[in-house]
């Protein structure tokens, strides 16, 4: 009885996958399905000759006493047929090993960045298939899709990589074009001041396929970093967006101080006047034009939504008909668990349009 050797070197010289070790799988598997036949001696070891191929049990045999004597060969007439079985069976799964191996460890500091790939036919309705570079396979699943856009066969496309990880079916790249990620790494492969670390992303919201602000902030004097981000004649961000399908992009400058980080938030309205009425609880009170009220809510609400959440504030919108200065006060007394502090009069360098 004899497995092929050819075989078992080819996958050793093909996928690197040492000789020594498959033999060893393959001997711990038979012996397995050896004490699984009626009769089998359970001190037993196989042993496979790595020249010929040739599979033998050897049994242990005892004296009356249960101490060992020798060895006999025990090989059952039918084990031929279960030795070339079980050698296929390993050498299939060091062969699926030594790929996900392979993309594990080629894709393994890929995870947090955005790559590149080529659309394949989706292998069903949820799941599209993106081929990345020459070897590698990842999926697009429905639930990273930005709704109403569509995936078609050979097209070329951008993705961040979610998660590298080995599964029961094997290695899997998991991609998403709905993460904010995906805004951040775009940005630094268009803005050579953040991939120099002169100008950081310090905050992103999304709404994909819709609108993202971005906060940005320079990490050195007499660098613009939101005009950095906007490029020569609005080229870098325009690249971005066209990236992503058309969704619009709000940049703004990123503040430590939450007033002014909250009034920049909220372009492209005008802020006249910020109040904050805890840092701890994070909670403010904008006062805007009263022209500029809807465009400071956005529609259905969703240039506040995500203000607050490019913020963390939850951000209270007034125009400056509603509230006076005698209601900011009252207001503003309320929240004694930490001192108000407002922002009012931002000059028009201070607004973003």
């Amino acid at each position: 009885m004899e497995i092929d050797m050819m075989a078992l070197r080819m996958v050793e010289q093909e996928k690197g996958v040492a000789l020594d070790r498959l033999v060893e799988a393959i001997e711990e598997a038979l012996l397995k399905a050896y004490h699984n036949i009626p009769g089998a001696i359970s001190q037993a070891r196989i042993e496979i000759d790595k020249k010929t191929g040739r599979v033998t049990v050897m049994a242990t045999e005892e004296d009356e006493d249960g101490n060992p004597i020798g060895e006999f060969d025990d090989t059952p007439k039918n084990f031929g047929r279960i030795a070339q079985a079980t050698a296929r069976s390993i050498i299939m799964q060091r062969l699926r090993d030594a790929d996900d191996q392979k993309v594990l460890g080629g894709f393994a500091n890929q995870k947090g960045h955005v790559v590149t790939g080529i659309i394949d036919q989706p292998r069903d309705g949820r799941i599209t298939i993106i081929k990345v570079g020459d070897d590698f396979e990842a999926v697009l699943p429905d639930s990273e899709k930005v709704p109403g856009e569509t995936y078609r066969h050979g097209d070329r496309i951008r993705a961040f990589v979610v998660n590298v990880e080995r599964t029961e079916k094997g290695a899997r790249i998991t991609l998403s074009r709905t993460h904010p990620g995906l805004v951040a790494g775009l940005f630094e492969r268009e803005v050579p001041e953040i991939q120099q670390g002169l100008v950081k992303i310090k905050a992103i919201a999304r709404e994909s396929g819709h609108r993202t602000k971005i906060a940005v902030a320079a990490t050195r004097e007499g660098i613009n970093a939101k005009g950095a981000c906007i490029g020569p004649m609005g080229a870098r961000v325009r690249a971005v967006m066209n990236e992503l399908g058309g969704e619009k992009i709000d940049i703004v400058d990123w503040s430590a101080d939450p007033g002014r980080f909250v009034a920049n938030s909220l372009s492209p309205a005008r802020v006249s006047r910020v109040v904050v009425h805890s840092v701890e609880n994070k909670t403010a009170t904008a006062i805007v034009p009263d022209f500029h009220l809807s465009l400071a809510i956005g529609k259905e609400g969703q240039n506040a939504r995500l203000a607050a959440r490019l913020t963390e504030f939850h951000i209270d919108i007034h125009s400056d008909t509603e509230t006076g200065e005698e209601g900011l006060v009252s207001r503003t007394s309320m929240a004694d668990d930490v001192t108000s502090r407002s922002y009012s009069d931002l000059g028009d360098d201070e607004v973003l349009d």
